[in-house]
């Protein structure tokens, strides 16, 4: 039995959230085109007969603005250390930029082996590839580097292979049918944040957060409600939308894949409610999960 965690490390938007469903064949993470989607430290548990890798996903890392922005990259940092491997993950149908070199500084503190993961290679060429393994080859001694696409599940098979060289553990964590340490409460929120992200204006989802509020199960159904957090009303009217149409739009997505998640018939209240300034309010951040490490 070979066992052990494993961070994934990147940018805001390079498809972290997309690579580690992929890495696990399940949904954890939810998935936007809007940077900065994985807000909280998302943990997806990949298992064989002989082997379980606890994945770890890391908000984006970034030039925070808010206390918020603060605690997240807090997060991220913490998890370069008491691992046993990271995947340093890159967006390859972008250039090398001034945050790439900055995360590789700081990977330079670590002692965990750290793998190359080239995501999104389903948007260039060969050569493009070539070109930009080149380009991050001379900044950092990686143990290994994988191009792969998340969204297509590219080389998934060859990543899995190529960590599992760096597992120390013989512990299984987690039983063998976990595929995620979150709570049901989180993914709930989760699934109505990521249609929220899918369905507003790019402006809109920083300054969004949601909570799962009450989730009573009877025998032929779940009755949940959710709080959608905003920090001012005009955002609220956004979300709500004309006559509540985007709001309700937003309920029934949600309501799909919170029903396929739980195998069961579910009733879904959303809630907005706007508090001023809550990504800078200690207090609220931590009632919200957003814990300083």
């Amino acid at each position: 039995m070979k066992s052990g965690f494993v961070s994934l490390i990147g940018r805001p938007n390079v498809g972290k959230s997309t690579l580690l469903n992929s890495l696990i064949n399940a949904k954890v993470a939810i998935t936007s085109n809007k940077a900065q989607t994985t807000r909280n430290i998302i943990q997806g548990v990949y298992n064989e007969s002989d082997t379980q890798i606890v994945f770890v996903d890391t908000p984006g890392i970034h030039k925070p603005e808010t206390k918020l922005g603060k605690i997240l990259n807090k997060q991220s940092f913490s998890l370069m250390h008491d691992v046993d491997a990271i995947l340093f993950v890159v967006d390859t149908s972008m250039p090398l930029g001034s945050g790439d070199k900055y995360i590789l500084e700081t990977l330079k503190n670590t002692n965990a082996p750290v793998i190359l993961v080239l995501n999104k290679i389903d948007k260039i060429t060969d050569e493009q590839l070539i070109l930009t393994i080149e380009a991050y080859k001379d900044l950092y001694p990686f143990a290994d580097v994988v191009p792969t696409s998340g969204l297509k599940k590219d080389n998934i098979t060859s990543l899995i292979k190529v960590i599992k060289k760096y597992l120390t553990d013989n512990v299984k964590y987690f039983d063998e049918g976990t595929f995620t340490s979150n709570s049901i409460y989180f993914m709930i929120s989760e699934l109505v944040r990521e249609k929220l992200l899918n369905l507003t204006v790019d402006e809109v989802p920083h300054s969004i957060t949601c909570v799962t509020t009450a989730f009573e199960e009877k025998d032929d159904i779940i009755n949940i409600s959710v709080d959608i957090i905003v920090d001012r009303d005009s955002i609220k009217k956004i979300v709500i939308g004309k006559k509540g149409s985007r709001l309700k739009e937003v309920g029934t997505l949600a309501r799909q894949d919170i029903e396929e998640m739980l195998n069961k018939k579910v009733y879904l209240e959303l809630y907005v409610k706007t508090i001023k300034k809550w990504r800078e309010k200690d207090k609220l951040l931590h009632e919200l999960g957003f814990n300083e490490i």
